[in-house]
């Protein structure tokens, strides 16, 4: 029995890489029921791919008119589906989203891609790196020298699955409002730029730079930045607020009144030197003593190892241990319908009987598919 606030939320998942896994994992945390469609063909399972976890698999052959069938079927009986291949490919499969509506109306259809379904250049391939560069987010991020990619955060996981998931749920309400499905075109370089719109509010306000490290939130500023100590280790300090700034020097013991300069930008290269001075003198466990837990805002910069053993993420359980592997717990949590991780990434077809006789189909239709095929 699944668990969550989308229980009873029914999903196919065209299986691909990066941002899609990553979103089947958000919803089936949440207890939706989420089918994965991966193709027929060797696929062992492993407990360390983190965002395959709780999904049922079925692998088809896609290039059967048997397995083209199934899906379809599959998604007549499905509140949503989502792909993530370029532009055309689910419609020379058979698979587009006009096939799809014909066959349930209420079908919310999620379609993600890097540079959406149409402009210039949506045939094209593309990486994360590449879709915030198209957004102005890369060039923000990373030091005076250069752009620095932030991971793949802010467009396959951020501007891409976030907005993928939060359209696909949305589309969901309406359509059980108005019995109307739709498709969703979750591009990451939309998504990307909308998590941008704060600092494009700052850039028509005028108090924000082009130059990196030249602002309040990108390293500039002396009192929002990261600091190496005397172990080499790092911290990080966010005192922005007067009170959280006047507590950081009590604190650090400082008491140059140039300090007093705090929005001064001209100021900020030379306070943001002395307070690396200051930083250095002590390690990172001495500067945790002096400021962890108080309006300093402040923490300590922890790595893959240290994250999961901090105390606040013990006390939340942030982590948890499957099959050996650490990895981060379903998220948000619910006071009335808290999520759960469903199972364990699956191998491919590891659910083929069962999880489309859950979904309806009868046994002389499974020994059909596997005839034909189809079906692995």
């Amino acid at each position: 029995m699944r668990q969550g606030p989308l229980s009873g939320l029914k999903i196919v998942e065209f299986a691909g890489i990066g941002p899609g896994p990553f979103c089947g994992m958000l919803l089936s945390d949440l207890g939706a029921d989420v089918v994965r469609i991966d193709r027929k063909g060797p696929g062992r399972a492993s407990p360390a791919n983190v965002t395959a976890r709780g999904r049922r698999s079925v692998a088809l052959d896609l290039k059967s008119p048997a397995a083209i069938e199934t899906c379809l079927k599959l998604m007549e009986r499905a509140d949503a589906a989502f792909e993530g291949f370029r532009p055309g490919v689910m419609e020379r499969l058979g698979l587009g989203p006009d096939v799809a509506l014909k066959r349930n109306p209420r079908l919310v259809y999620g379609r993600m891609t890097g540079w959406g379904q149409f402009g210039p250049l949506a045939p094209a391939a593309g990486h994360d790196m590449n879709y915030i560069a198209l957004t102005g987010a890369l060039h923000a991020i990373g030091t005076e020298d250069k752009p620095v990619p932030p991971l793949n955060l802010v467009g396959d996981f951020g501007g891409g699955a976030l907005y993928l998931a939060f359209g696909l749920l949305a589309g969901v309400i309406h359509a059980r409002e108005t019995g109307q499905g739709q498709v969703v075109d979750c591009a990451m370089t939309d998504g990307a730029a909308s998590l941008m719109a704060m600092f494009y509010g700052f850039k028509a306000q005028g108090i924000w730079s082009g130059e990196r490290r030249a602002n309040m939130l990108d390293g500039g500023a002396h009192y929002y930045d990261t600091y190496r100590c005397r172990d080499g280790k790092w911290v990080s300090i966010g005192s922005i607020e007067p009170q959280f700034y006047a507590l950081l020097l009590e604190k650090t013991g400082v008491n140059d009144p140039e300090f007093s300069k705090q929005m001064d930008r001209s100021a900020w290269p030379s306070l943001r030197e002395k307070l690396a001075h200051v930083i250095a003198q002590k390690t990172r466990d001495e500067w945790c003593e002096l400021m962890e837990g108080t309006d300093v805002c402040f923490a300590p910069v922890l790595d893959l190892d240290e994250a999961p053993k901090h105390p606040h993420n013990v006390a939340r359980q942030t982590f948890v241990e499957v099959e050996g592997v650490v990895q981060p717990a379903p998220a948000p949590r619910f006071s009335a319908t808290p999520g759960a991780i469903q199972g364990p990434p699956p191998a491919n077809g590891a659910h083929d009987r069962e999880a489309l006789t859950d979904w309806g189909f009868s046994e002389s239709e499974l020994d059909e598919l596997k005839g034909a095929g189809a079906l692995a």
